[in-house]
């Protein structure tokens, strides 16, 4: 599992490894900030940056999707906005720490205690709250960002309590931002040098003035990236008031697999009392689908956030994810049901088969010839089929097969594999129950014994899920899913052909991640 090639700026952790279109030029909005001290009276020049940079070290349980958990302390920036103490960072700074820690300008002989007063994983900020008051500040810019604009990146790169400071030029003053841990709209690029540790601190001006939030970079193409002003202006204000923007609580980033394509957003940690923590979602899950929304399809967080922008955070909204700690698919509901375990394997032949070697090893994203169908299957049913195909009645079917040995899994019943076909043209001309007489019509009369059929509905498809053992000379497990997408738009049919208990464990998997998009 891979990320994209451009990295946050994040923390740097100390003792263990972590995570790792142009639009129109804005001008500063003047936005009133409702904030608890003066925003711009006492607000400090470019020679004093410095007294108003701080250095925060958060410490926490992390979920890396390599390496595991891991108790770790990290290091990133960030700036006071006003003389109450209160100060913005970024998301994936402090979001699932335990204790922060700040020191200010450099001066490590005086902790301050500090305090998430709210975050966004979507805009990648959040505003903490330093003990006591009548701290120098910065203020923001309130001429146009416009390229070429001399500009300088302020923090605490790579841990260390020595403030520094780069210099460099604007060359997109205002650019679209989607990375694997946030979604947003305005950025800024610049080249002022950043690095591990400056996540979270100032970009300004030659004279002081604030003019984006840094958050991630590029060592390889020397790209260094700021929120721009004017989005982070928009976000700080709510979220100095305690109120989360797009934001359910996660510390994420999507994962893709080693062709580029997405796995999902995966959770390194979650703030506790969220809408994701009492979700019951955990550090080390993997969101695969969110309101039906397969997640981090083009390795960033673009799919996530949009959901959270269509119907708000604080709706009810669906959820589905892979919990590789128990090999196991979830679904549920952020405020609303909480999650619970979708043990398919357990539920259709009383077997359980989450230990094996293939429910829990490495997996794969496989897509039809046109990129409508696509599953996760095991890393060795690596060889596919992806032709359409057409049935009796001239429907159409867009199709997938999977198989470590293609051939022998569409010839004979000894091999395992997987065969995905979904059509919009069959749409009430045959229903999931015809598609399911049919197969089981269709199943060999040497020995297959039904375990049982009951309905199936995975939250985007509603039909049923039925599971036949003993099939064929090799005595094989076959599950067959016929159903119906909510939408109505298309009818899929998924078929699981398994010699061995360890293969049909990859059922969960394939069933919690299979999807058409017509």
């Amino acid at each position: 599992m891979t990320h994209q090639n451009l990295h946050p700026r994040r923390r740097l952790v100390l003792g263990a490894a972590l995570l790792g279109s142009a639009a129109l030029a804005l001008t500063g909005c003047g936005l009133p900030l409702p904030f608890g001290g003066s925003a711009s009276s006492g607000a400090v020049g470019f020679g004093d940056v410095q007294k108003a940079t701080i250095q925060i070290e958060a410490v926490g349980t992390f979920v890396d999707p390599e390496q595991g958990g891991y108790e770790a302390a990290g290091r990133g920036s960030g700036f006071l906005i006003d003389d109450s103490g209160l100060a913005v960072t970024n998301n994936h700074v402090v979001v699932g720490a335990g204790t922060l820690k700040v020191w200010r300008g450099g001066d490590t002989t005086k902790t301050l205690n500090a305090k998430v007063l709210a975050s966004s994983e979507c805009y990648d900020l959040a505003v903490i709250r330093l003990e006591g008051s009548g701290y120098p500040h910065l203020r923001w810019r309130d001429k146009p960002v416009e390229t070429a604009l001399d500009v300088y990146a302020a923090g605490f790169p790579l841990g260390d309590p020595t403030f520094t400071e780069t210099k460099g030029i604007v060359s997109k003053a205002d650019t679209a931002g989607k990375t694997p841990w946030a979604s947003l709209d305005h950025i800024i690029e610049h080249d002022a040098r950043i690095r591990p540790g400056n996540s979270g601190g100032p970009l300004v001006d030659k004279d002081g003035a604030i003019v984006g939030v840094n958050y991630a970079g590029n060592d390889q193409y020397d790209t260094n990236l700021a929120i721009h002003r004017d989005e982070a202006k928009k976000a700080i204000a709510d979220l100095a008031q305690g109120k989360p923007v797009l934001s359910l609580g996660i510390n994420g980033t999507a994962l893709t697999d080693e062709e580029g394509n997405g796995l999902g957003i995966w959770v390194s940690s979650v703030a506790s009392g969220s809408p994701a923590d009492k979700a019951g979602i955990e550090g080390g899950d993997l969101l695969t689908k969110m309101e039906g929304v397969s997640l981090g399809t083009d390795g960033t967080m673009s799919d996530y956030c949009s959901v959270l922008r269509t119907h708000g955070q604080d709706a009810t909204l669906s959820v589905e994810l892979y919990r590789p700690a128990d090999s196991t698919y979830y679904r549920g509901q952020f405020n609303g049901k909480a999650i619970t375990a979708q043990k398919t394997v357990e539920t259709a032949t009383g077997a359980d088969g989450g230990s094996s070697q293939v429910a829990s090893g490495d997996f794969i994203t496989v897509k039809d010839d046109s990129g409508t169908v696509s599953v996760q299957v095991p890393a060795a049913w690596n060889q596919t089929e992806g032709a359409p195909m057409t049935d009796d009645g001239g429907n159409e079917y867009k199709m997938l097969s999977a198989a470590p040995d293609l051939s022998a899994f569409l010839n004979d019943w000894g091999a395992s594999g997987v065969s995905i076909y979904a059509s919009k043209d069959a749409v009430g001309k045959v229903t999931p129950e015809q598609i399911m007489q049919g197969m089981a019509s269709g199943l060999p009369a040497e020995g297959c014994q039904s375990e049982g059929m009951s309905d199936y509905d995975d939250g985007v498809h509603t039909g049923q899920l039925a599971v036949w053992s003993g099939c064929g000379p090799s005595k094989s497990y076959a599950l067959v899913v016929s159903a119906q997408a909510k939408s109505g738009g298309y009818v899929v049919l998924v078929t699981l052909q398994a010699p061995k208990v360890d293969d049909l464990a990859a059922a969960d998997r394939i069933l919690g991640s299979f999807s058409a998009s017509f």
